[in-house]
């Protein structure tokens, strides 16, 4: 496995973010090592929150929300997923897989001893932390699924997946940004599938993606406080040319919203442990997100744990509600800590 490592000089002095970098080797199952980094702030015994970011961000994403909940005496890690933020990246497409986030993140956790904590999971921070969550119950006491889902597609149309298929393959044109967006905003549970095929398209087949702009205007276009140029460049960081960016341009592809995806065994496994799960499960969303608007629904009907917790509809905040609503979410998971043991 061919592996890039982002220099270190390229994550100096990022506004926000003082944070001392933390490393541990994992098998990248080729006989190979990964690097992954993480934040790890707060007292050595506090509870432990894991802040699980998401594509195409970092744990530079949660840097609003660890200081509040490191002053509420909360133990805070924030890995940063393979193939971005300061830990390594493979250079394939066919590196990335959503069972292999799973597992390096898995052997992350396992390294890192982590026991009793409260996962908060947004976008693949979500899809990959539930999983673990499903996989290694006994290390997780609680979860917050914030904008994020845990997607399973069992049955569809032969149309309907037929379209889809031949909207991805590479002889239908890319679409343009502007075609993409729209897409995204007009999701709906309906033609979901369809819908965020832009997006993955798009992605994959835009060499050099524009990371920090897309951030920037997807916290902007939600009504959030605009990004300043020097957050912007702390989220291209990771990133010095587009050799770098193959974990943003891949991951899209993995979402399983299509029957036939190679990890719906794994879904299915996950789903069983989920509908028997009596620990406390909370959902906070955002009224504005069109890309998981719904999925808190599916959790409230399908997971026990769900009963009785004070879930949250957050006004605002977009997709990235760590940067449009950051204040909040502290409140709120420090909230559900302290009321939940």
């Amino acid at each position: 496995m061919q592996v890039l490592r982002t220099p270190d000089e390229r994550f100096a002095n990022l506004p926000g973010f003082p944070f001392e970098p933390h490393y541990t080797n994992v098998a990248d199952g080729e006989g190979g090592t990964l690097r992954i980094h993480h934040v790890d702030e707060g007292p050595r015994d506090g509870p432990i929150v894991l802040c699980m970011h998401g594509q195409p961000t970092w744990s530079y994403l949660y840097r609003k929300m660890i200081p509040l909940l490191v002053a509420d005496g909360l133990r805070v890690l924030a890995p940063d997923l393979v193939g971005f933020g300061r830990s390594d990246k493979p250079t394939r497409r066919e590196d990335y897989s959503y069972n292999r986030q799973v597992e390096w993140l898995t052997a992350w956790l396992a390294a890192n001893e982590v026991q009793g904590a409260t996962l908060v999971g947004q976008d693949w921070g979500g899809l990959i932390g539930l999983r673990m969550a499903a996989e290694n119950p006994d290390r997780f006491e609680r979860i917050v699924a914030a904008n994020t889902g845990l997607p399973l597609a069992l049955d569809m149309p032969e149309d309907r997946l037929r379209a889809v298929k031949e909207f991805l393959s590479p002889a239908t044109p890319t679409p343009s940004m502007q075609e993409m967006a729209a897409a995204l905003a007009s999701i709906d549970a309906g033609a979901r599938e369809s819908k965020f095929a832009y997006w993955q398209k798009w992605t994959w087949e835009t060499e050099d993606l524009p990371i920090g702009m897309m951030v920037g205007m997807s916290v902007a276009g939600a009504g959030g406080s605009p990004l300043t140029a020097e957050e912007i460049a702390a989220y291209d960081a990771p990133f010095p040319d587009p050799s770098y960016k193959m974990g943003p341009r891949a991951m899209p592809r993995q979402v399983p919203l299509l029957p036939d995806a190679p990890c719906v065994a794994e879904q299915i496994a996950a789903w069983k442990v989920f509908r028997e799960w009596r620990k406390p499960f909370l959902c906070t969303f955002t009224d504005n997100d069109p890309v998981t608007g719904g999925a808190d629904a599916l959790f409230r009907e399908r997971v026990p744990g769900t009963q009785g917790q004070p879930h949250q509809t957050i006004e605002g905040g977009g997709h990235f509600l760590q940067e449009g609503r950051g204040e909040a979410l502290a409140r709120i998971v420090s909230d559900f800590v302290r009321t939940s043991s």
